[in-house]
C-alpha cells in the first residue's frame, strides 16, 4: 500500500465488518457526511440491483466505497493521482473533483482489499459512467444520483424515477441527459460522460 494511503489508516483498528470499517475510515478522516452518504448510496444501490436482477451484495459494497476518496481535498487530487500512478485526463486536470472516482477505485482495492473487478470498475466510473457500462456500473451510477449528497431533492429526481420504471438504461440516461442539456455550464465535459451519453441516447431511442 502506498504511504499516502497508509497514513490514512494507521490510527484505525479495522474489524471484519466492511460497512463499519468504511464508515469508521471516513469519520476518522473528518468526512462524517460522506460516511453517511456512502452508506445511503449502498442501501439505494442494493434496492436498485434487486429491481434489475443485478448482484445486490456487490452493488451495496460499491455504494459504500464510491466516495471514500473524499478524504483528499480536490486541490490535492491530481498530486495524489500521480503518486498512485492513475492516468489523468486533461479534463480531470482542469477539474480535479471529477478524478475522485478513480482514486476511490484504487483505495477500495488497496485499503479495503476489494478484488472483485466489477465492483472496482463501478466505483471507478460512478460520477461519469462510461461506454459499454456494465449492469453494476449503471446501478451504482443511478443510486448515487438518487441518494445524492446535496440538500433538498435532486431537480431531476421525478423524471429519473419515472424513467427507471422503463429500464435501468432509461434511468441512467435521464441524469446524463440532464447534464448534457446544461453542458455549457459545466466546468468540463468528461470524455467518458460524452461516450456514455452518445451510447445511451442511441439505446433509449431504439426502444
Amino acid at each position: 500500500m502506498h504511504t499516502i494511503l497508509k497514513n490514512l489508516t494507521k490510527q484505525i483498528e479495522f474489524s471484519s465488518d466492511l460497512k463499519r470499517n468504511i464508515h469508521l475510515f471516513l469519520t476518522s478522516n473528518k468526512c462524517p457526511k460522506t460516511a453517511d452518504h456512502c452508506i445511503d448510496v449502498g442501501t439505494e444501490a442494493r434496492r436498485i440491483a434487486l429491481m434489475f436482477k443485478a448482484n445486490h451484495e456487490a452493488a451495496e459494497i460499491a455504494g459504500w466505497l464510491h466516495d471514500i476518496s473524499a478524504v483528499f481535498p480536490s486541490i490535492e487530487r491530481i498530486d495524489v493521482s500521480r503518486q498512485l500512478q492513475i492516468d489523468i485526463l486533461p479534463e480531470e486536470e482542469l477539474f480535479p473533483m471529477i478524478i475522485h472516482q478513480k482514486i476511490s477505485k484504487v483505495m477500495a482495492r488497496d485499503i479495503f482489499g476489494i478484488t472483485d473487478q466489477e465492483i472496482l470498475d463501478a466505483v471507478g466510473c460512478h460520477t461519469t459512467l462510461r461506454a459499454n457500462a456494465t449492469l453494476l456500473d449503471q446501478v451504482l451510477f443511478v443510486a448515487d444520483k438518487i441518494a445524492w449528497d446535496q440538500s433538498g431533492e435532486p431537480p431531476y429526481i421525478e423524471e429519473l424515477n419515472r424513467n427507471l420504471k422503463k429500464s435501468l438504461t432509461h434511468g441512467a440516461f435521464t441524469y446524463i441527459n440532464y447534464l448534457w442539456e446544461r453542458k455549457e455550464t459545466l466546468k468540463v465535459v468528461h470524455p467518458w460522460l460524452k461516450e456514455a451519453y452518445e451510447e445511451l441516447e442511441d439505446k433509449v431511442n431504439k426502444v
